[in-house]
Formats: C-alpha cells, structure tokens, sequence
C-alpha cells in the first residue's frame, strides 16, 4: 500500500494501522459464503477511530473463495 498523509479527525495522530476486510454482499453470496466485498480499514493508533475504504476485488479471488470456504 502506497504511504498516505493520515491525520485523524478525532485526536490528530498521524500514526495509524492499516488493515483489510471482506465481507458478502447479497443473497447468493450470503447463501454460499462468498466475501466478495473488500474493504481497507486506517486505524488511529492513538484513540482507535477507524475508517473503512471500498477497494476493488477480483473475479479470481472471489471464484477462490467459493472454493476455499
């Protein structure tokens, strides 16, 4: 991931915590367990506030997914 200019708008921290999740997205994907909604979270690693990013997922992650659950 690209090195970002993080301030946190709740204490001003600029140290922070970059993490990922997936999560599902409809009702075919909840009935066979496929996380095909990706989203990057910045934690403030002073006061914790966190903020979630829509990213981008593939159609080769999501068909591995179906595969590996």
């Amino acid at each position: 991931m690209k090195n970002i200019n993080y301030v946190c708008p709740k204490c001003s921290n600029t140290t922070y915590q970059v993490s990922e999740m997936r999560a599902t997205g409809g009702t075919l994907s909840k009935i066979f367990d496929v996380q095909n909604k990706k989203f990057t979270s910045i934690t403030c690693s002073n006061c914790t506030y966190t903020e979630f990013y829509k990213t981008k997922t593939s159609a080769l992650s999501n068909i591995f997914d179906l595969f590996t659950n």
